[in-house]
């Protein structure tokens, strides 16, 4: 039986706030969140309000990230290919800057974040610094706090067209969907992908061996499109022929879910069968169904005889004639058990090959699971995130679709470094993978060619003093070109500088007085000028532009 709370010395603030959960709360997940750090330790389980995740930095009075080029990384390709990027660093502040640079430009998000099987006695993540283990009492809540604030700023970043893709085990699958009902909606939960990871073994498992994890898919709104595998249609399928040809017979009353008579009542009205009665659609239990189409369309197939009747132990059973074309295409749904697709040992063999020896990342994705993944989810132009990159499969599977069907989709992966991981196992399979390298046999390994650009996360403090508004202006020159995705550097000015991708130009103003000057040095551009310009005040600038087009953007700091 759970102990009664006891409010007797709960502040004002904190009654008010407990009283709007209690209201708020509905059918769904409910876990201790927000209570502060220091509370964690000394309040027992019932009357623990939430734990929250802190940083350093921004206990250090320094919230505002940021991202900074490693120079020496970058690794420039061939030019007009997509720039993809690396970034070095919590990925809870690499998707607070994503928010910035990426809003809503993401076409779909794929993560693998760490299952917190520290329940098993392991520990695969951090909270407040410290790995959580099996013997913390709020391990499953604060699982949750990690992953309800990434998601929350991931949803975000997603196109409304766009999806996410999650790897999950047993621990947390059933925690992580109510959480993902939560965040995305439970109208658009696409459906869980099982995926057998591995052949044999297990036979640690208590009971069964478990050979299985799961892919959650959300996607952003209704306007999700899965792009089904489409194959033409063979002439042989269309077993049945008239005057006008060969032809196929696709039953008129509609069959599956949402087939009774409710579900769609105007889709139930009778129609003449041969004999000249009246029949009307039957559902698959026996009741009242529905028809597939609704009775403007019937009444055409009817005239344009286009309706085959088939009489079955005395029933008259009416389907819609589709006729032989030579063009028509069938769309393959894909079955959501991946059994056959491949397994973490195709992972763990990958990167063997690439570094030439064993034992590099525990338990890696396969670069076929996240290409099944691009190739129903990711149009050939689309930008792909990762941000718990881990070994960097998802890039590596990004620029391996590129190769087979000559797109141009780019990857922004993100990963902190702990143990080195980004250093020296994300960052040089992405760059051995587009620059090439050798195999354990010796072999050359020709590279997939591309460019790729690094950076890590840092800070600018926070009091609001004009030292920092400008030094935060300063520091956003990156981002900027990240979000306008012009790197090739025209003209740097200390007062204003100018950067270009094909004819797209980026102009970041600093300083008012800079205008003129500026003027002067785009005015033999010609192209699509897009104008940073950063103020110190409240008001609006504009200035008429020597370019074909222009479009102005104001950063603006309040006084």
């Amino acid at each position: 039986m759970a102990r009664k709370i006891n409010y007797d010395n709960w502040s004002k603030e904190e009654l008010i706030k407990e009283l709007r959960r209690i209201k708020e709360t509905k059918y769904g997940l409910v876990w201790h969140r927000n209570l502060p750090e220091e509370k964690i330790d000394i309040l027992i389980n019932p009357d623990a309000r939430t734990p929250s995740e802190m940083f350093p930095n921004e206990m250090a009075g320094k919230p505002f990230p940021i991202l900074k080029e490693v120079k020496g990384k970058e690794i420039n390709g061939e030019k007009g290919k997509p720039v993809n990027l690396l970034i070095e660093g919590d990925n809870y502040h690499s998707l607070a800057v994503l928010n910035f640079t990426h809003q809503e430009a993401v076409d779909l998000i794929y993560i693998d974040p760490p299952y917190n099987r520290g329940v098993k006695g392991g520990n695969d993540f951090r909270y407040n610094d410290k790995f959580v283990d099996s013997e913390d009492p709020f391990r499953h809540s604060k699982w949750l706090s990690v992953m309800e604030k990434r998601l929350k700023l991931a949803k975000n970043l997603l196109k409304p067209e766009g999806a996410i893709f999650i790897s999950i085990d047993n621990i947390e699958q059933a925690p992580l969907r109510l959480l993902c009902d939560e965040i995305f909606g439970d109208k658009n939960f696409v459906g869980a992908l099982i995926w057998r990871k591995k052949e044999g073994g297990g036979q640690a498992d208590s009971y069964f061996v478990t050979e299985h994890e799961y892919i959650l898919v959300y996607a952003k709104s209704e306007n999700f499109a899965w792009k089904d595998e489409e194959i033409p249609v063979s002439e042989s399928e269309f077993n049945k022929k008239d005057e006008r040809g060969k032809f196929t017979a696709v039953k008129l009353a509609k069959w599956g879910n949402t087939a009774r008579r409710e579900d769609r009542p105007k889709m139930y009205f009778p129609i003449k069968a041969p004999n000249g009665k009246n029949i009307y659609p039957i559902a698959p239990d026996g009741g009242d169904g529905r028809w597939r189409v609704g009775k403007k369309r019937m009444d055409m197939l009817i005239e344009k005889d286009l309706v085959f009747w088939q009489e079955k132990n005395g029933r008259w059973i009416p389907y819609e004639k589709i006729y032989f074309d030579g063009e028509t295409i069938k769309k393959i749904k894909e079955r959501s058990i991946l059994y056959d697709l491949a397994t973490t040992a195709d992972g763990t063999n990958e990167l063997t090959e690439i570094f030439g020896k064993k034992d590099i990342f525990e338990n890696p994705k396969p670069t076929e699971l996240i290409k099944f993944f691009l190739r129903y989810g990711a149009e050939s132009n689309a930008v792909i995130l990762d941000f718990f990159a881990g070994s960097g499969t998802t890039g590596h599977a990004v620029l391996d679709l590129n190769q087979e069907d000559k797109g141009s989709r780019q990857f922004i992966l993100c990963t902190n470094n702990e143990n080195n991981i980004c250093t020296e196992v994300c960052y040089p399979r992405i760059k051995k993978v587009l620059k090439g390298h050798k195999n354990l046999k010796g072999e050359n390994v020709a590279g997939l060619g591309g460019n790729l650009k690094y950076y890590t996360c840092d800070f600018v403090e926070a009091e609001p003093t004009d030292r920092n508004k400008r030094k935060l202006v300063n520091e956003s020159t990156e981002m900027l070109c990240i979000r306008e995705n012009a790197f090739e550097l025209v003209q740097d000015e200390s007062d204003f500088k100018i950067f270009k991708n094909s004819d797209k130009y980026l102009g970041i103003v600093f300083y008012e007085e800079a205008i003129d000057d500026f003027k002067k040095a785009i005015k033999k551009s010609r192209g699509i000028l897009t104008l940073m310009f950063f103020r110190l005040a409240t008001t609006r600038t504009k200035n008429n532009l020597p370019m074909s087009k222009a479009r102005l953007h104001f950063a603006l700091f309040p006084k």
